[in-house]
């Protein structure tokens, strides 16, 4: 996922998730604010405050769980099949997060991670606290009581190897959890359960969405042109008309490719995506590509070809080349992140 899409995520998918748990906390510290302005009849600060005390805290807190769970996982550097298992289990774990919201069957609870029970004691007992640091206090502490989508997003942190990515990866999510955040904190007292339980189902089906995003990628990432992108060009072509559809369609590739292959090629790595993302090569021959680095950061630092199992950390900054001898059959040779993300095609001619 890019960073756009994870803010989306947040927008759409954490808040609701997360406004059962975390917003009922958030309520009863402002609920416990007011108490003590009553009692000590000082005047009212609002309860504006209070809510962006926590989201703030709550932003650095994810932020910097980012940065630690990135920083763990760069000391494994996932092999392709490896790295093509993780995000298998990220988006299992995503489908197994819906199912627990949805309450289909009790197995799916097994896919909340608890934390521990003094972790939770600690957490609940400052929301009674009517401390004016209490606010920020507990939204730094819910990085130990973290909804499912959230989780789902720390799983993607380190996924990225990345220090960075991981930090820039939570930082959106839970940035784009704040404006519903807000505006759910400042009604959750005022939110019945029957629509509580409205926004559940909705996070539940946004949640499945992403999980069928992600193991679409899982899909490319093992070479496999059976893709929800292929099979939306098929259905196009059906329908409509494409040009030479009929010889793509048999071979793999258009019959009228006018572009003259090449055997040796510059890729710049970019920060949305790689370009060029189409090449043409001749079957049979030795190809080098050039890999330079001039932006791309988070996954499309590793340029993967999955079915020729080849994947190189190219570095923001830094160059390298991959040489490799195309397919004796024609046909596309798709490249991507090492995520399926961004992605690209050699045509093998």
């Amino acid at each position: 996922m890019n960073l756009v899409t994870i803010f989306l995520t947040g927008l759409f998918t954490g808040a609701l998730t997360c406004i059962a748990v975390q917003g009922g906390l958030l309520a009863a510290t402002i609920a416990q604010r007011h108490e003590q302005s009553l009692q000590e009849k000082t005047k009212k600060t609002g309860k504006a405050l209070p809510i962006l005390s926590f989201l703030a805290a709550k932003l650095v807190a994810y932020t910097i769980l980012g940065l630690l769970l990135g920083w763990f996982g760069s000391f494994f550097q996932l092999s392709l099949t490896a790295n093509i298992i993780l995000q298998l289990a990220v988006g299992i774990f995503m489908l197994g997060t819906a199912g627990n919201l949805l309450n289909i069957h009790p197995l799916f609870r097994y896919f909340i991670l608890q934390p521990p029970r003094f972790l939770t004691r600690l957490v609940r007992k400052e929301s009674k606290s009517k401390s004016i640091m209490a606010p920020a206090i507990l939204g730094a502490f819910t990085v130990f009581i973290p909804c499912g989508a959230t989780q789902a997003m720390m799983a993607l942190a380190i996924a990225s190897g990345n220090p960075l990515s991981g930090a820039a990866i939570m930082f959106a999510f839970v940035l784009g959890t704040s404006p519903l955040f807000f505006l759910f904190g400042y009604l959750a007292t005022r939110l019945g359960e029957s629509m509580q339980q409205k926004f559940t189902k909705v996070a539940a089906y946004a949640l499945i969405l992403l999980a069928v995003f992600n193991l679409n990628n899982v899909l490319a990432l093992t070479g496999s042109k059976v893709t929800l992108e292929s099979f939306g060009k098929e259905v196009y072509c059906a329908l409509s008309y494409c040009e030479n559809y009929s010889a793509y369609a048999s071979s793999g590739i258009p019959k009228d490719i006018k572009v003259l292959p090449v055997d040796k090629a510059t890729i710049t790595i970019e920060e949305t995506g790689y370009n060029p993302d189409n090449l043409t090569v001749k079957a049979g021959t030795e190809v080098t590509l050039n890999l330079k680095n001039v932006g791309g950061g988070g996954c499309t630092q590793a340029f993967t070809v999955p079915s020729l199992n080849i994947q190189k950390i190219v570095p923001i900054g830094a160059s390298d080349k991959i040489t490799f001898t195309a397919p004796t059959e024609p046909g596309e040779l798709a490249f991507m992140c090492s995520m399926g993300m961004y992605r690209g095609t050699i045509n093998v001619i």
